[in-house]
């Protein structure tokens, strides 16, 4: 039986408004939110201004979508860990290593979050959608230290809330800093030659402060 017309049309809608985000959030990355420019999208979808604020209203309300789209990647990620299928401390590991690679792969998430940031993260509290997505993570590194601790893995007292900063902070550090810190100590942190070894570095430190190691107890 052929596809209904609306359904069609609904699809075509669907694929339009993600190929402006697509390249809506390219835009923002590279030139900010007070830079970029929604005639420059609309330039390089071969469309309309028109068109761009008909499917999002104003300019920030697209740039929310935009940062709306880069969180709900992230935390899809982390929803993807099989927590309840692995030990607890290759669960840390796997988590803190699925998020180095995420923000490795994905760099116009690193510099939107620095452009927030920026901004004091008035665009993202005006999403209803960003609202709780933080949730699900905490919710994720709260089952894995329960975990830790009645296994006898882990041995501090932990706050997944200060977890899950630990491993974000040196995953964004990498990414966000790379230009800064190459200029002045002349190591590019995020060429391809250090990646390994940070990868397991980041994953090995957070397995060693759970465990006590870092703390020396």
């Amino acid at each position: 039986m052929p596809e209904s017309g609306t359904t069609e049309r609904q699809r075509d809608a669907e694929r339009t408004r993600a190929e402006i985000l697509e390249v809506a959030q390219q835009e923002f990355a590279r030139n900010g939110y007070a830079g970029a420019r929604v005639d420059e999208i609309a330039a390089r979808m071969r469309t309309t201004k028109r068109m761009i604020y008909y499917y999002f209203g104003s300019k920030e309300r697209l740039y929310i979508a935009v940062l709306e789209k880069a969180y709900a990647e992230v935390r899809g990620m982390e929803r993807g860990i099989e927590v309840e299928h692995l030990a607890p401390i290759e669960a840390i590991r796997t988590l803190a290593e699925l998020t180095f690679d995420h923000h490795d792969a994905h760099r116009d998430f690193i510099k939107l979050v620095a452009i927030e940031n920026i901004h004091q993260a008035e665009h993202i509290r005006k999403s209803e959608a960003l609202a709780n997505l933080g949730t699900p993570v905490l919710d994720l590194i709260e089952a894995i230290l329960d975990a830790g601790m009645a296994s006898g893995d882990f041995a501090t007292e932990a706050d997944a809330i200060d977890v899950h900063m630990l491993i974000s902070s040196f995953c964004f550090f990498r990414v966000a800093n790379q230009h800064t810190f190459g200029a002045l100590f002349g190591r590019d942190m995020a060429a391809p030659e250090h990646r390994d070894r940070l990868r397991r570095m980041v994953g090995e430190m957070i397995v060693a402060y759970l465990r006590g190691q870092a703390t020396g107890t």
